[in-house]
């Protein structure tokens, strides 16, 4: 049975390379859908991935699940699919992994990944980029780079010091060795491990959860945890005073007073 399965709702666009669906929630599963290939990210796979998730405000959705079909998340990039070594190995990353990542930063909602087996080079900063990562038992990070002689990309030498610590990233990216779920987990690098057989009840019942929120809020949250790092104290303050000023403005924040006030759970609308 695939990996996926119980995650299934209702189709809404058909693609080769990536499945997406769905559900009554407001969730939207991306399933990335090579498992041949370990779901290696090809070009195909991540101009179908930009497509699918320049639609997902426009159709409803609140919250967004990334998995990879079969025993792996990705692999990471496709060496195999080119046919030969590349003049310019950057210029892939210009073109097509670079966007992708930016496109999922800018996302209007919170992003949950489950991974399970491998999750290796660009996509494993693809499932680092959710805000959320739940990871099996199964499942390793690997930034194998440096044994081919390469540098880390699609954001990893970004990523990783931040959620890892920058003694633990240099560890990772300059050693090439295998990052098991439950030590991701001690690092800091995913928010928890759980057993092999829970991992796509976990994602779903949590993408849900975040789906029922107040995603105005959410989307402002996540500017603001990204750009923290990068900004003075004072800078930091002065954004989230806007941002803080846009989320008090909307029916969310209303209801979600009113709900206070009458002590019970907030029903939010997204708006």
């Amino acid at each position: 049975m695939a990996a996926s399965t119980k995650l299934r709702h209702k189709a809404w666009m058909d693609f080769q390379y990536i499945r997406l669906e769905i559900s009554p929630a407001a969730v939207t599963t991306i399933t990335l859908n090579r498992p041949d290939s370990l779901n290696a990210l090809n070009a195909g796979l991540i101009e179908e991935m930009r497509t699918a998730l320049a639609s997902l405000a426009d159709r409803g959705a609140r919250c967004l699940l990334m998995i990879g079909e079969g025993r792996a998340f990705s692999s990471g990039a496709d060496l195999v699919a080119g046919g030969g070594l590349p003049d310019d190995v950057g210029a892939a990353l210009e073109s097509h992994l670079n966007p992708l990542i930016e496109d999922v930063f800018a996302l209007p909602m919170p992003v949950v990944s489950a991974v399970r087996g491998p999750c290796a080079g660009a996509g494993c900063s693809l499932a680092l980029a959710a805000d959320i990562v739940i990871a099996a038992r199964s499942a390793y990070f690997l930034q194998a780079f440096i044994n081919l002689g390469l540098v880390p990309d699609a954001g990893a030498t970004w990523l990783l010091p931040r959620l890892a610590g920058r003694a633990r990233a240099m560890e990772m990216m300059m050693l090439g060795e295998r990052i098991p779920a439950e030590q991701a987990a001690a690092w800091g690098m995913i928010s928890r491990m759980v057993e092999e057989d829970e991992l796509e009840s976990e994602a779903a019942l949590l993408a849900a959860r975040l789906a029922r929120g107040p995603t105005v809020a959410y989307t402002l949250l996540r500017k603001l945890a990204r750009d923290a790092g990068q900004a003075p104290l004072g800078e930091a303050l002065a954004a989230e005073r806007h941002a803080q000023t846009i989320a008090g403005r909307t029916d969310d924040f209303k209801a979600g007073v009113m709900a206070f006030l009458q002590k019970r759970q907030p029903r939010f609308e997204g708006k």
